[in-house]
């Protein structure tokens, strides 16, 4: 476990493993990533024995990728930027219009979600897939940053993602 802190994470020897002091980081071996979504297709590849996604290459993986992808290029983007704001333009110096911008971008793909998932448990319908992992990571910080506009379409995919036994034993310190 590390200290997520901003302080802490632009130390000048965190920022020598992670230049943009981002969290998390890998190391396996030789290789070292900081790249949360490249970390898991990594490990997957590595280590996954063809567990959590679908066969390369069908149409079912396609949608896992389009699903993965889009939680940590599309749907976390908008979020990070609340917090990176924040980081730049700390107290007064924050600008309302910005973060109001970013938490709206953060709904809308909040809701597309919740639209895909309309009968399904997961995003791949009956089967949890890592693609699951990176969508649960982005609506935690969208609960997080936009408690209020929360689209409740998500709720119980949400709620079904913390009861897993591997969520709660990620989370519990």
């Amino acid at each position: 476990m590390i200290d997520f802190s901003i302080e802490w994470r632009a130390r000048p020897e965190w920022r020598e493993i992670s230049p943009l002091g981002k969290v998390p980081v890998l190391f396996d071996g030789d290789t070292k990533m900081y790249e949360s979504g490249a970390m898991m297709d990594y490990v997957l590849a590595k280590y996954g024995n063809g567990a959590l996604q679908p066969e390369p290459g069908s149409s079912d993986h396609a949608e896992y990728l389009h699903w993965h992808w889009f939680a940590e290029a599309t749907f976390s983007r908008p979020l990070g930027e609340i917090v990176n704001h924040g980081r730049e333009f700390p107290g007064e110096k924050r600008i309302d219009a910005v973060v109001a911008e970013m938490a709206n971008r953060g709904v809308l793909a909040g809701q597309m979600v919740a639209d895909h998932l309309q009968g399904r448990a997961y995003l791949l319908g009956d089967t949890f897939t890592a693609a699951d992992i990176s969508m649960g990571y982005t609506i935690m910080l969208l609960e997080n940053f936009v408690p209020d506009k929360f689209p409740e379409g998500l709720r119980a995919y949400w709620d079904r993602l913390q009861a897993r036994p591997a969520y709660q034993k990620a989370t519990s310190g």
